[in-house]
C-alpha cells in the first residue's frame, strides 16, 4: 500500500487465496493497483481481482517502463527482476547500479547511468544449494540453513552451512569487485528474503532495501496511470 510514493503498509498471505483484499478495500481508499506474477495465478484469485472496485495494471513485457530494456528476450524476463531495477533507478536515476536479489534464486541485474537495463545473471539461492547437496549426493544430509556458522565447518552440518553461506558471500563480493573495476561509481542494492551481512570495502556504496521490488512496481504503476 502506497500513498503516492510513500510506502504505507505491506501485507502478505498464501498464493492460494487473497483473503486480505476485502479488509484492504474497507480500510483504504484505493484508487488503483498493479498485479505482477512469476507463477500462474489461482482461479479464485483471478475472480477476486476481476471484481475489484478500482483499475488494475497487469505488468507484462509490453508495459512501458521508465528505463530502456535491452534484454534479448523480454518475454522471459522475471517481472520481479525488472521491478527491482526500476525501484533502484527511481532512487538513483543517473547512477550505474547492480541489483542483487537474494531469494529462491540469487539474481544480479545491471542498470547503467543512462537508464539502460543490460540484463543480469541467475544463481542458485540458499535453499536450492542446500537441497542440491542432499539430493545429488548419497550421504550428505538436508540441513537447516539457520544455525551455527563457522569460518570452517567442524562437522558435516556446519561444513554444509558454512560452505553454502560463505560461497554465496564470496560470490556476491566477487560480482561487486569485478563490476566496480569497469564502473568505478557503481552502486549496489541488496534485496530479497535472504539477507546477507558481510565485511566489504564497498559498504558506503551498498543499499539494503527489502521492499525494492514493490517500490519499483509503484513507480511503474504511477507512470502508467493513463493506461488503466
Amino acid at each position: 500500500m502506497f500513498e503516492r510514493n510513500v510506502l504505507v503498509d505491506v501485507f502478505s498471505e498464501s498464493g492460494q487465496s487473497a483473503q486480505a483484499l476485502p479488509k484492504l478495500i474497507s480500510t483504504y481508499q484505493i484508487e488503483q493497483g498493479v498485479v505482477v506474477t512469476v507463477v500462474d495465478i489461482h482461479p479464485d484469485i483471478l475472480e477476486q481481482l476481476k471484481d475489484l472496485p478500482f483499475p488494475i495494471l497487469w505488468l507484462d513485457k509490453d508495459t512501458p517502463l521508465p528505463i530502456k530494456n535491452l534484454y534479448r528476450t523480454p518475454e522471459t524476463l522475471g517481472y520481479d527482476r525488472i521491478a527491482a531495477v526500476v525501484g533502484a533507478y527511481d532512487r538513483f536515476p543517473e547512477k550505474d547500479i547492480l541489483v542483487i536479489d537474494a531469494g529462491t534464486a540469487i539474481t544480479y541485474d545491471f542498470l547503467d547511468a543512462k537508464g539502460r537495463y543490460h540484463g543480469g545473471n541467475i544463481s542458485p539461492g540458499v535453499y536450492m544449494r542446500i537441497k542440491a547437496l542432499n539430493q545429488y549426493t548419497s550421504r550428505l544430509p538436508l540441513i537447516n540453513p539457520d544455525g551455527e556458522l563457522l569460518p570452517m565447518g567442524k562437522d558435516t552440518e556446519t561444513a554444509i552451512r558454512s560452505g553454502v553461506m560463505k560461497g554465496i558471500e564470496y560470490e556476491i563480493q566477487g560480482y561487486m569487485m569485478s563490476m566496480r573495476h569497469k564502473y568505478p561509481e557503481l552502486l549496489f542494492f541488496l534485496t530479497g528474503g535472504d539477507g546477507f551481512s558481510f565485511d566489504s570495502k564497498l559498504k558506503n556504496s551498498i543499499f539494503v532495501d527489502r521492499f525494492l521490488v514493490i517500490k519499483g512496481l509503484n513507480r511503474i504503476l504511477n507512470d502508467n496511470n493513463d493506461r488503466i
